[in-house]
């Protein structure tokens, strides 16, 4: 986690996911006195701390979903479903579900003396992280992503061989829901998650297409978390969307265009830039997506931004432009370009977007 001491010498932590927060909220706010079930979303910032890396990122962004008051694999089923329609609403194919079940407290403990006796010998070639988790959850070295933790798991203890009847039952259950919804998937069982609160169904979206941090979505069950924070007993479900994975799915897969402005102002000179700001405002008044250039900065600059914005058009002004009542306009992706008057800007739109 992000960790660190802020200027009051407090220890500050900034949030690495957003379940324990809306938990919180649903205790704070005795939202259990409503009826169940009970549905949210988030969406907003998250950090972690670990090396940036492809579809990694220091700060990145979640969008959240959780659902309290039902332990029914049908809203496990409901949840898989939801985010299944959700991902082909982005145009994104190719994406496969892994599943699994990691049990309940009942079952948990006959699983984590199996893997203690599993990995007694192999305690010298863990990493120091997986080392740490043999003594506090031995199920977490099954989530490792260190190569040689991954060669030393080879042929260990499935989670699933260890569920007590309710949570077999519970599993058998959401499978054959998800074969009734005709939603593919796979049993992975050694997928378990990096959280310690999930409890029976975990789940996660791969995409080949994202490299080594391939995951999309993911989540799972958490049926004690609600308790743990001192609220009732309340089973809970939900899952977390890296937005910027999507965003990069979305890219490579040509599917649903990502939002971008309608157009770019550059400008050249304070008389321009200060025109510029008129023609911003004028255009965000129409409900279009106007982005300005740098005051100060040069033409060639600008024209850089725009590209990374991936604007539709640019539109140019400087002092000569002003004085005769005119800009210049390029369209980056074709780069047909020309130039219109300055009274006539909402006109070129009506005809153009």
């Amino acid at each position: 986690m992000y960790t660190f001491t802020d200027k009051g010498g407090r220890s500050l932590t900034l949030r690495p996911e957003g379940t324990a927060s809306v938990v919180r909220c649903y205790v704070e706010n005795h939202l259990s006195n409503q009826s169940s079930p009970q549905k949210y979303y988030y969406l907003g910032p998250m950090f972690r701390y670990e090396r940036p890396q492809a579809g990694r990122f220091r700060q990145f962004y979640q969008i959240g979903v959780e659902a309290f008051g039902s332990a029914n694999p049908v809203m496990d089923a409901e949840v898989l479903s939801m985010l299944r329609h959700f991902l082909a609403s982005l145009g994104l194919g190719g994406l496969k579900f892994q599943v699994n079940s990691i049990g309940c407290e009942k079952c948990r403990p006959g699983c984590r003396e199996s893997l203690l006796d599993f990995f007694s010998d192999k305690l010298d070639g863990l990493c120091p992280d997986c080392v740490r988790r043999y003594h506090l959850n031995p199920l977490r070295i099954l989530d490792c992503k260190v190569r040689r933790c991954v060669e030393l798991r080879a042929g260990s203890p499935k989670v699933t061989d260890s569920l007590c009847g309710d949570c077999r039952g519970h599993f058998d259950e959401l499978q054959a829901l998800l074969d009734l919804l005709d939603i593919p998937y796979l049993v992975n069982p050694d997928m378990v998650r990096g959280l310690d609160y999930y409890t029976r169904t975990t789940f996660e979206v791969i995409s080949e297409g994202l490299g080594a941090q391939n995951a999309v979505a993911a989540g799972g069950r958490y049926d004690r978390l609600v308790k743990e924070f001192g609220g009732a007993e309340t089973p809970a479900i939900g899952f977390a969307v890296g937005m910027e994975r999507i965003v990069g799915l979305m890219k490579k897969s040509g599917g649903h265009d990502v939002p971008a402005p309608a157009v770019f102002i550059a400008n050249i000179g304070e008389a321009a830039a200060r025109e510029s700001i008129l023609i911003a405002d004028r255009l965000r008044g129409k409900c279009l997506w106007a982005e300005l250039g740098e005051a100060g900065a040069s033409l060639k600059s600008q024209m850089r931004r725009a590209d990374r914005l991936s604007a539709e058009y640019v539109f140019i002004i400087g002092e000569e432009e002003l004085k005769a009542g005119k800009l210049k306009w390029k369209k980056l992706s074709d780069s047909t370009q020309g130039e219109i008057s300055l009274s006539g800007i909402s006109d070129f739109f009506l005809k153009n977007h």
